[in-house]
């Protein structure tokens, strides 16, 4: 066996460790206790998909990737792409664009998506093409169909899923649009925050179809009831997630309470910097922080929100209010 043979061979079992070793880890925290799903995350590996990232060196950005000429780098690289962290895969003029979403968090979506055999999903947001390759494992390439807006991602994520065999539809778009020449759909699945919900997508689904998407720091799970009008609550489970783009990002919580003066623990409250977001140019920070403590501080699943062709409102315990926020621009 020649050297090139041999530092090969050490490579694959490396990676192949570093694989099993992660959907050991997912396992044991208790986000892969589907075995479809368990099984999907074995079948798939990461790496295939992120051959290089972004880590952040003081003012700038360093690259690490899988044929760097450096032993140590490689395997910096390696255990990256197997840790249960998000990764920047793609920056533009020192901006993040695209990302590997956290492995344990993608889990806990699939999961809440709750897809049946037989259908079809919609994701917006392909990034590596990763997400999309667990569907497939899941449903069939038939069944699934991602978007992205920009061309150069969705090419990439094409080729990621061909390495290992996957050919869903992969779309380049505007995901705020969907995806109307492959509706209906069952299942919308989201990968980047929103301001608001697009109704274009309720009218691309089914009666009765699930859409999960980011909003505020949270997920938000609706139950689609006709084009006109869908419902749902937040999931407990906290999310950050790249802005769709076009759309106007939600401000950091830091921004929403400069200068008024709430207390610092406040600010640096997980559970109330959802709210202050899901309630920015709408309730005063300090009208939500009184009304947070009074309704004896709720965590994400007390909140919801609702979308019907008068508008877009976010709520807390009942969509009837007396808590009812208009939502967006909706």
């Amino acid at each position: 066996m020649g050297a090139h043979t041999s530092r090969t061979t050490a490579v694959r079992d490396l990676r192949e460790t570093a694989h099993a070793a992660q959907v050991r880890e997912l396992t044991a925290a208790g986000v892969l206790e589907d075995p479809r799903w368990r099984a999907a995350f074995t079948a798939v590996p990461r790496d295939v998909f992120v051959p290089y990232f972004w880590t952040g060196r003081g003012a700038g950005h360093e690259r690490l990737w899988a044929e760097d000429p450096d032993p140590e780098r490689r395997a910096r690289w390696l255990r990256g792409v197997y840790a249960d962290t998000p990764l920047a895969t793609r920056l533009r003029d020192g901006r993040l664009v695209s990302s590997s979403s956290q492995p344990s968090l993608m889990a806990k979506m699939l999961t809440a998506l709750e897809p049946a055999d037989g259908d079809d999903v919609l994701e917006i947001g392909a990034g590596t093409g990763y997400n999309a390759a667990l569907l497939c494992h899941r449903l069939g390439d038939e069944h699934v169909t991602t978007v992205d807006l920009d061309e150069e991602i969705t090419e990439s994520a094409r080729a990621h899923l061909a390495l290992l065999g996957y050919h869903p539809a992969v779309v380049t778009g505007d995901g705020a649009r969907g995806c109307p020449s492959r509706a209906p759909f069952d299942r919308i699945m989201v990968t980047c925050t929103l301001p608001m919900i697009p109704v274009a997508w309720l009218g691309q689904c089914r009666p009765g179809a699930r859409i999960l998407a980011p909003l505020s720091t949270g997920l938000i799970a609706l139950t689609v009831r006709d084009a006109g009008f869908a419902e749902g609550r937040f999931l407990h489970t906290p999310a950050y997630f790249v802005p769709l783009r076009g759309a106007t990002a939600a401000p950091p919580p830091t921004e929403i309470v400069e200068g008024h003066g709430l207390p610092y623990e406040m600010v640096e409250n997980e559970r109330f910097q959802f709210m202050l977001v899901l309630t920015d140019g709408v309730l005063h920070p300090r009208e939500a922080l009184d009304l947070w403590r009074r309704e004896d501080r709720p965590g994400r699943e007390r909140f919801g929100v609702t979308v019907s062709a008068d508008g877009q409102w976010s709520w807390l315990d009942d969509p009837q209010g007396p808590y009812v926020w208009p939502l967006g621009d909706g």
